[in-house]
């Protein structure tokens, strides 16, 4: 199984002071493109305002261009520990045991905007680019789309994309059985469900820690249903249509925050 986390703008600095290694990433499929991509980001930091307006930066941000121009040297972590932010603050990586983050490395795969899919312990710097970008004068769309359907489409066994819709264009998941988009969802006392944002990402972040934590060995759609409840969450099924009309299996699951 195969846990898809969306990146976070905001990251950790520091780390180890070895510079980032792409021979070192997994999803090695991807290491001509992330190596074309990092130099362009780090030719384009040469320029402030030109990587500040590709990046979509304030005048306060402005420290995010030099962590961009200092890609190739900067000190790396996993990248796990690297993201920071609500997320990230509820899956609280850095107190898993060392059998949970073991487990991590194999089992969730973060979708960096400049690296593509890497494994939860890949060491990576601290960067600032997002799925929007451009650079240069290119959307990220273009660079990996193909890329990373490629390597999903290969994987073996359920896909959970807890990804955000962005990430999601930038490399589908595959349409197949076990390869489900998780939304989250707030239901009222009327049954209604709305989408959430804060608490999406809360939720998310607390819904992969007990993932870590428990290490499941899940290999269905009605295995991961039955895993979440027992764990003290509600993923509900929603049912897809193919373009015909017909009747599809799930694609899509609703997580109840």
């Amino acid at each position: 199984m195969l846990v898809l986390l969306p990146p976070s703008e905001t990251k950790r600095d520091g780390g180890t002071s070895t510079p980032v290694d792409l021979s070192r990433l997994s999803f090695s499929s991807a290491t001509a493109a992330r190596a074309a991509l990092l130099a362009d980001v780090v030719a384009l930091a040469a320029d402030e305002t030109a990587m500040m307006r590709a990046l979509k930066l304030g005048p306060r941000q402005s420290a995010e261009v030099a962590r961009n121009a200092a890609l190739l040297t900067s000190p790396v972590m996993p990248a796990i520990d690297r993201y920071t932010g609500v997320l990230y603050d509820a899956l609280d990586a850095g107190s898993l045991g060392d059998a949970s983050r073991a487990f991590a490395h194999e089992s969730v795969a973060v979708h960096s905007a400049l690296f593509g899919l890497v494994a939860a312990l890949d060491p990576i710097p601290a960067y600032r680019l997002s799925h929007d970008s451009r650079v240069p004068g290119e959307r990220l769309r273009a660079r990996w789309r193909e890329v990373i359907a490629r390597q999903l489409e290969a994987r073996d066994g359920l896909i959970v994309d807890l990804r955000s819709e962005g990430y999601v264009e930038l490399g589908p998941a595959p349409r197949r059985p076990g390869s489900v988009f998780v939304r989250v969802v707030a239901e009222d006392g009327t049954g209604r469900r709305r989408a959430l944002n804060h608490f999406n990402k809360r939720a998310k972040g607390l819904f992969t820690r007990a993932f870590l934590e428990q290490r499941p060995q899940l290999h269905t759609v009605n295995e991961l249903i039955g895993w979440a409840e027992s764990a003290g969450f509600r993923l509900d099924a929603r049912e897809s249509h193919d373009e015909a009309g017909g009747a599809a299996r799930p694609q899509e699951l609703e997580l109840v925050a």
